[in-house]
């Protein structure tokens, strides 16, 4: 696969305040040194041994995140490695970071995912148990817990406005509720809704497809 510039380009012109995580699951180092060169600052990788094989061969200034299903065994190999922890799905895994960001004596960033759309085939809490999640994170003092990660359903991309924008009060709920905690961030929108996404206050939009050709 090739990056396609004037689209990496173009995306980039798009995204005003928010950030491009480019998912860089299919392509290698010598495509990530590319994306780079054209102004992209963050890397999301999907699979944690793909994820540590790029990062030794990684010699830039860029962050790398973790976008994909992480499992609970695998965050001590990865904690000290990535910025950020999109895709936080369980008690189990919230646990585990905790356990290993203490280890590493570091406080880890994270968005708790949220399955908006409650499809039995998606990772994530549903809406209604994120309020305790939340309390529940006050009793982690290595986890800084920054917002919410969503995947919008695979359906015609006007169809999934209603879900970017129950994902968007969903946040601005928890703002209300959790003013001790710093709340700025909504990780959702990819290559073929990411314009909707945006509408909708998305701050990262994690984009594989579109890049490349």
């Amino acid at each position: 696969m090739e990056v396609n510039k004037l689209e990496v380009k173009k995306i980039i012109d798009e995204l005003k305040d928010a950030r491009l995580v480019a998912a860089t699951k299919y392509v290698g180092i010598e495509e990530i040194n590319k994306l780079e060169e054209l102004g992209v600052k963050y890397f999301g990788e999907n699979r944690v041994q793909a994820l540590l094989e790029k990062y030794e061969k990684y010699d830039g200034n860029c962050e790398f995140h973790m976008i994909g299903t992480l499992q609970a065994n695998k965050v001590k190999y990865i904690i000290d490695k990535v910025s950020l922890i999109h895709s936080v799905d369980s008690y189990s895994l919230i646990n585990e970071i905790e356990k290993q960001a203490k280890k590493h004596d570091i406080v880890a960033k994270i968005l708790i995912q949220v399955n908006i759309a409650k499809e039995e085939s998606k990772h994530g809490f549903k809406s209604e148990e994120i309020e305790e999640v939340f309390s529940c994170l006050k009793n982690y003092p290595h986890i800084k817990v920054e917002g919410l990660m969503m995947m919008a359903p695979n359906i015609e991309p006007e169809k999934t406005r209603k879900y970017f924008k129950q994902t968007q009060e969903l946040l601005n709920e928890l703002k209300l509720k959790f003013p001790e905690y710093s709340l700025n961030e909504l990780s959702m929108g990819m290559s073929n809704d990411y314009q909707i996404a945006l509408e909708y206050g998305a701050t990262m939009i994690r984009i594989g497809s579109a890049l490349f050709m």
